[in-house]
């Protein structure tokens, strides 16, 4: 049996856990609210909030119910739109109406539902994150200028938020309903009922595997890794940071310890599809669905990171260049999970690097990072990753083996470039061709040392050395 709140209402079902959240509120419920869109986590039309209690606080992400499935939300809320509605207009539906930010209707569910989860946020109010808010939701009528104008009128109206009391100050200016108030009270009882128990397939977030396999998995009972606290951590010490296999980006992106390693994490992990896959996605499912593109995978491959394989009470810890054997093929057990990804720390310098068909909310063409000491300017310990350019997630050793020992200059990384080329081995498909993806590569390759050494390592001066 699987209990949650569904907005003000408990919910208690026995349906298969793989069951989805989009299918139940529908079907079983009748809230019509949450649409049915692309079914892949694009569009943002079934977007909900779901909440948990976290060291006695409330706390609210945005989430596609098109692939979340129910066995995640034990012990939680989930927040529809018709769970936002009060005898009057809230603020984000207000503004929406007066700016004409919504035309057929269809997308605008889903942007009052992720506008209200900025609202939710204890962080001050800030119009680039309201807007980031936003960022997986996709309207088809407006132009975006009109949702643009209704965003920053409710960030304004955020703007004596007090963030010390956020839902209480929400409640008061008619944000939202005011049984948001009693909702803590209501979760601990649940979270006292809710027992966690392995049962068949163990899925990460499922953004993914949820595309591939719909419609077998929508009928199992599946375990979740999102049930197991002690998968979702990050610890740095001992020179080592140590993350839970079923962290995912968000908690990353939240961690102040993991953020402080990476000056420029924001901007990397942007890159990494939409808000609403980064709440869900975790580090474990990224290795494991072995994508060769896969965002995270090339992003750890860089830092030369170990990954702990575990199977009941037995562990095994190995490179994670070393899990790939061959295009879906992994070093792994049929029940073996990752529990750990590891990676020494400090790691010099880091950059990651990614070209999509769009800049952002898109997978990758071709995904490069790198990290490595510079002594003298000598490279050191270097590690450099791509993804599009063969079979699996590639650790580019013949290229990491020649700039080892090598001055940093313009000449060096355009002979490691013939290198690198050499060591590539690309093939033709829907996201561009051979040639096509080795020139993305190069360009790749040329911006990590453009992006660390903008003053001493320009295009021009690559070019020039031809």
């Amino acid at each position: 049996m699987i209990e949650f709140r569904l907005n003000n209402k408990k919910i208690s079902t026995s349906k298969p856990s793989g069951s989805l959240l989009l299918d139940f509120i529908r079907q079983e419920e009748r809230l019509m609210g949450t649409k049915i869109g692309c079914r892949e986590g694009d569009c943002g039309a079934c977007t909900v909030l779901i909440g948990e209690l976290k060291d006695g606080q409330m706390k609210y992400q945005q989430v596609p119910s098109c692939l979340t499935p129910i066995g995640n939300l034990s012990g939680k809320q989930v927040v529809t739109i018709e769970g936002l509605n009060m005898e009057k207009l809230s603020p984000v539906q207000h503004h929406f109406v007066e700016e004409s930010g919504t035309q057929c209707g269809f997308c605008t569910p889903g942007f009052v539902v992720g506008l209200t989860q900025h609202c939710l946020s204890e962080q001050p109010a800030n119009y680039d994150k309201a807007i980031a808010s936003i960022s997986g939701n996709i309207c088809r009528c407006t132009g975006y200028k009109s949702i643009e104008r209704a965003t920053k009128k409710v960030n304004d109206a955020l703007s004596e938020k007090d963030t010390n009391k956020t839902i209480e100050w929400l409640v008061d200016h008619d944000f939202i309903p005011a049984y948001f108030n009693d909702v803590p009270k209501e979760l601990k009882i649940l979270a006292s009922q809710v027992k966690t128990k392995r049962v068949g397939l163990f899925v990460g977030g499922g953004t993914d595997l949820y595309v591939q396999r719909h419609e077998s998995l929508v009928k199992q009972n599946l375990d979740f890794s999102v049930n197991y606290p002690a998968l979702r951590f990050i610890k740095i010490a001992d020179s080592q940071c140590k993350i839970g296999g079923g962290s995912t980006v968000t908690d990353l992106l939240e961690s102040k310890p993991f953020t402080s390693l990476f000056p420029q994490l924001v901007k990397h992990l942007k890159l990494v599809s939409s808000a609403m896959i980064r709440n869900v996605s975790t580090l474990a499912g990224n290795f494991v669905n072995a994508s060769p593109i896969g965002d995270m995978t090339a992003f750890f491959l860089a830092l030369d990171a170990k990954i702990t394989l575990t199977e009941e009470a037995k562990s095994r810890t190995i490179y994670l260049k070393d899990f790939y054997k061959g295009y879906k093929d992994l070093d792994k057990t049929a029940g073996e999970i990752i529990t750990e990804v590891i990676f020494n720390i400090p790691f010099g310098k880091f950059n990651f690097e990614k070209v999509s068909k769009r800049t952002h909310l898109d997978i990758a063409s071709v995904n490069s990072a790198v990290s490595f000491e510079l002594i003298d300017n000598i490279f050191t310990k270097v590690h450099l990753s791509a993804g599009g350019i063969g079979p699996i997630p590639t650790y580019l050793h013949n290229t990491c083996k020649y700039l080892n020992g090598k001055a940093l200059s313009a000449k060096t990384i355009m002979s490691a470039n013939e290198v690198m080329q050499a060591e590539i081995s690309p093939i033709s498909d829907v996201r561009g061709s051979v040639e096509y993806k080795r020139l993305l590569l190069r360009q790749l390759f040329f911006g990590h040392f453009i992006e660390l050494f903008p003053e001493m390592i320009t295009l021009d001066k690559l070019v020039s050395t031809y």
